[in-house]
């Protein structure tokens, strides 16, 4: 009997701005799929203020925003635990001080060392330290990061997942990091989207050879789409599809403290509606 894939340990990044935090709930119903170790980290910074002229900020006032910011974190590690108390999973959470600056890094690196990093959704148009951990977990974390949505209510389901490939080298990444999650899979469609319908279909052909070597149940397709639009195919053919989650290569790259995302990328985290696994 064929051995399959495993998940050994997981990181979430807990959401400390209020109270409901889907990455947590779907991290835990992942854990308890693959009966993996679970770990929440709540990010805790001193606020970035900068002052107009030579106007000195309060010492109160910086003091009192940190403690805002302890509070959050701890508030977050205790629903957190409450959780995953119900659940039945055993789950270990910690606070973690560093500066907005630093989040991107300091999380990055926790990362490293767990199979897979789940986040929530950024709030649109909100610099937040959940979105500079999402971005930092797929650009410095060498490992797969599940970004779950906003609006997500349930926890992992894996009737069917859209597999998103172009041939690219993070394409082939995130297919590989998936495959603990393919192989549980009811379903799987692997798209092509673009305009080079022949280069699509002869991609697709050899990525099939590869997941039929897995056993894997899947179909593919090519789909059409110009450069201004390619979001909107791979979200409307998930919705086709009733997928239940989105595996794709994260484009982007990073410099210095800076991390910047490819068109696609953005525009696919802004709008989606379905948990989407990334890797880069």
């Amino acid at each position: 009997m064929r051995r399959l894939a495993v998940i050994r340990d997981i990181v979430v990044n807990l959401v400390t701005s209020n109270s409901r935090d889907p990455a947590a709930a779907y991290a835990i119903s992942v854990a308890r799929m693959f009966d993996a170790q679970l770990a929440g980290i709540a990010m805790c910074h001193s606020p970035a203020i900068v002052a107009g002229g030579m106007e000195a900020v309060p010492a109160d006032l910086i003091e009192s925003l940190h403690e805002e910011s302890v509070r959050a974190a701890n508030g977050a590690i205790e629903r957190f635990k409450q959780a995953a108390a119900q659940a039945h999973l055993p789950a270990e959470a910690q606070m973690v001080e560093t500066s907005i600056e630093g989040i991107p890094r300091t999380f990055g690196r926790i990362a490293r060392t767990f199979d897979l990093a789940i986040v929530a959704q950024a709030e649109p148009e909100v610099t937040t330290s959940t979105g500079l951990a999402a971005e930092a977990a797929m650009f410095e974390s060498g490992r797969p990061i599940v970004v779950v949505p906003s609006i997500q209510k349930d926890g992992i389901k894996l009737g069917c997942i859209l597999v998103c490939w172009d041939g690219s080298r993070t394409a082939a990444r995130a297919l590989a990091d998936s495959m603990p999650l393919l192989e549980r899979a009811k379903s799987i469609e692997v798209i092509n989207v673009g305009n080079r319908r022949r280069e699509a279909e002869e991609s697709l052909a050899a990525v099939g050879r590869h997941l039929a070597r897995h056993d894997l149940n899947f179909s593919t397709k090519a789909l059409t789409a110009d450069g201004t639009d390619v979001t909107n195919v791979i979200l409307s053919h998930a919705a086709d599809l009733s997928a239940d989650l989105i595996v794709m290569g994260g484009f982007g790259h990073s410099r210095l403290r800076e991390f910047i995302l490819g068109g696609v990328t953005r525009s696919i985290l802004d709008t989606m509606t379905v948990p989407i696994l990334m890797s880069h």
